[in-house]
């Protein structure tokens, strides 16, 4: 499906609430050489934006409330039926974070009353529904460590359930693909526990019928392909022999691929709480000797680790700054990535490996870019992307703080050839 009449429009948008989810639904699309841009500039033009068929808009709607959730996916999707986009997917957290109902009943309401799919599972990131309760690794969502999340614990286990907190929005519960179906002003949930269902209900309600559809990266594989969607393949660029590690999640997955990768000679500088907390540090004198000490070593050692996590003293020093709780991730993602953009800025060379949206978004608003062209998966909800900066490319890989295996860094560096010169400290 590359274009219409000779010229590209944009065919589908997605609404991510986050810049790492935008990035690895995106990916599924440009993977298959669908031309894909993710961006965080809400009110573009949808119908010509140049070469792209697959636009990804972050709306950053998960920290915020309800209403205003509402209101922001409304008026996107709103703009999007005026300007003839031909499917809307709802991008949703695929451990169900953020406004999910709010924002489904947005997408209904601003698309006229359509009936919406939902599909919130993930089968090959361990994520799947069965009888409305959503698992993450066989274990209910709300006693995972999602449920015990420091930040935006899941607390209920039953998508009806988180659905029903924001919304009015009547939802059906599919147990099996053989009752799929879609009907006006109804919320469709299903079932899933492999990616073949996720083929049989997209099958048989049909493309014509999936114009309203909503899930994780999960769905969007397999929707693209009901949705013959085709494209040439990309070609994966070389990539820089160099890894800087930027870690903002305090999920206790990245945590624990952050705590292997030092087990395993890796330097990890962890931050104290001035240097992420304190705006003005990053322009100090001492930031600025340190920067060149972490410089030399990443171009030594070939990896670095920035790690925000490992201060057990920041509350307290969250307190005595006065900064208010719901600042605290902006705050700490600017830091991060004002500090990532001036290692670079010394001439060392890297591929950068940011982990959480927040971290990313910190980064794009130091260099000042905001659009992002994904290319693959290197592996499971790993995202290759390329940005533009003063007419050079540059590499970013991106992943959610929910995803990956302990060893992930390390597996990382060995599928781009970097051998890692261990016990170099600043």
């Amino acid at each position: 499906m590359n274009g219409i009449q000779g010229a590209y429009m944009v065919l589908m948008l997605i609404i991510a609430d986050d810049f790492t989810g935008a990035l690895d639904t995106g990916v599924q699309f440009a993977a298959k050489g669908i031309k894909t841009r993710v961006c965080t500039d809400l009110h573009g033009d949808y119908t010509h934006k140049s070469g792209v068929e697959v636009l990804v808009l972050d709306a950053e709607t998960r920290q915020m409330n309800s209403h205003d959730a509402y209101e922001t996916v409304f008026q996107i999707v709103s703009r999007a039926r005026d300007a003839g986009v031909r499917y809307i997917y709802k991008k949703t957290d695929s451990a169900l974070r953020g406004n999910i109902g709010s924002e489904l009943a947005a997408v209904i309401d601003a698309a006229d009353g359509g009936g919406l799919t939902f599909i919130p599972a993930y089968p090959k990131m361990g994520r799947t529904t069965k009888n409305g309760i959503h698992y993450i690794d066989a274990v209910p969502v709300a006693e995972s460590s999602f449920g015990n999340a420091p930040i935006e614990p899941v607390l209920v286990s039953d998508v009806r359930q988180i659905i029903a907190g924001q919304s009015e929005k009547e939802v059906v519960l599919h147990t099996t693909p053989e009752t799929a179906a879609v009907d006006a002003g109804r919320i469709h949930l299903y079932d899933i526990e492999s990616d073949q269902e996720i083929k049989q209900v997209t099958e048989r309600i049909g493309k014509d019928n999936l114009r309203l559809t909503a899930g994780c990266a999960g769905f969007a594989a397999v929707l693209l392909e009901v949705l013959e969607f085709h494209g040439a393949a990309p070609v994966v660029p070389p990539v820089n022999p160099r890894l800087l590690v930027a870690c903002g999640s305090v999920n206790p997955i990245t945590r624990r691929q952050m705590e292997y990768a030092a087990g395993q000679g890796i330097t990890r500088v962890q931050l104290s709480p001035a240097q992420k907390l304190d705006p003005a540090w990053p322009e100090s004198p001492q930031c600025a000797r340190l920067i060149e000490q972490w410089s030399r070593v990443l171009e030594t050692s070939g990896c670095l680790i920035l790690d925000t996590n490992g201060s057990r003293d920041a509350l307290g020093y969250v307190e005595e700054a006065g900064i208010p709780k719901e600042q605290l991730r902006g705050v700490i993602a600017g830091t991060l990535g004002r500090l990532v953009m001036k290692i670079l800025d010394t001439g060392v060379e890297a591929t950068l490996l940011l982990t959480g949206g927040d971290t990313l978004l910190g980064y794009l608003h130091a260099v000042g870019q905001y659009e992002v062209t994904p290319v693959c998966e290197l592996m499971p909800g790993v995202v290759l992307s390329g940005i533009e900066l003063q007419g050079k490319t540059y590499h970013i890989i991106s992943k959610s703080g929910g995803f990956g295996e302990g060893d992930l860094i390390v597996n990382l560096l060995k599928q781009m050839g970097i051998t890692v010169i261990s016990g170099v400290r600043p």
